[in-house]
């Protein structure tokens, strides 16, 4: 059986430029190639400036426009300059993804003023760096949608991660207090919440816990789906909110964790 054309031109970002943040591997590097694959050109970000072009190649192969920026999300003039780059080499900037995160597995008494702030600068202040940046593009060009990545732990609490825990919840909410903002400008705002997903990531998060990384999967695989989640899990639910097929979803808190909270 034919798939009809009007489901695939839901699904198609053809014409569509987006920026997706910590972009050199895991979650970030497989949402920039799956929405080049619904035809997006692609602005990646991130701070690996070895890791990070062979990912555009990677997305130039497919045939799509795209363009590496060395950007620590943290910094403010990293984030405008890179913003300010992809206005110039793609024109219109329709979607955005802020992924980039870090973790420190540390309770409040152990985590380090300078730690904390690493944290909430780098999973949370980036999220308003880069939305404060390209909201106002978005609405010139007639709308747009970000999707801003959180975690389950933005949800509900886990052990030794304080700062890790805070910054996604700020994510969470701040989702939702930006799609009450925006959406009369065309703008819709929306978060993914991953459970565990097997990246670089989370094996120097089993690290940081002194933890085998086979145990570590282990334990993170008990789950009414029994298994830990892959990059393309995401990506998949990332290409829904910002394809035409959810174009009524905005402020919507979406939980991609095979069950984990459930």
């Amino acid at each position: 059986m034919r798939i009809h054309d009007n489901i695939l031109n839901l699904i198609s970002l053809e014409g569509k430029t987006a920026i997706v943040t910590g972009t050199a591997s895991g979650i970030g590097s497989a949402v920039a190639i799956r929405l080049a694959e619904a035809g997006a050109d692609i602005a990646l970000f991130d701070i690996d400036k070895h890791k990070g072009p062979q990912i555009e190649e990677d997305i130039r192969q497919l045939g799509n426009k795209a363009k590496f920026y060395a950007c620590d999300v943290s910094v403010r003039s990293d984030c405008q300059n890179a913003v300010d780059g992809v206005s110039k080499d793609f024109g219109n900037l329709d979607i955005l993804v802020n992924n980039a995160g870090v973790i420190t597995r540390k309770d409040i008494v152990q985590l380090s003023e300078e730690e904390w702030d690493h944290v909430l600068r780098v999973n949370l202040k980036s999220v308003y760096q880069l939305s404060h940046l390209v909201i106002p593009r978005m609405v010139q060009n007639g709308g747009g949608s970000i999707v801003n990545i959180g975690s389950g732990w933005g949800i509900k609490g886990g052990p030794n991660a304080v700062a890790y825990c805070a910054s996604k919840g700020g994510v969470v909410n701040l989702t939702r207090a930006m799609a009450i903002d925006h959406g009369e400008q065309g703008v819709r705002v929306n978060c993914v919440c991953p459970g565990d997903v097997h990246t670089e990531l989370l094996e120097r998060e089993a690290a940081q816990m002194h933890q085998d990384i086979g145990e570590f999967l282990a334990e993170a695989s008990d789950r009414p789906i029994p298994r830990v989640g892959s990059p393309d899990d995401v990506a998949n639910a990332v290409l829904f909110l910002t394809c035409q097929l959810s174009s009524w979803v905005t402020g919507s808190i979406f939980v991609v964790d095979g069950g984990g909270l459930a």
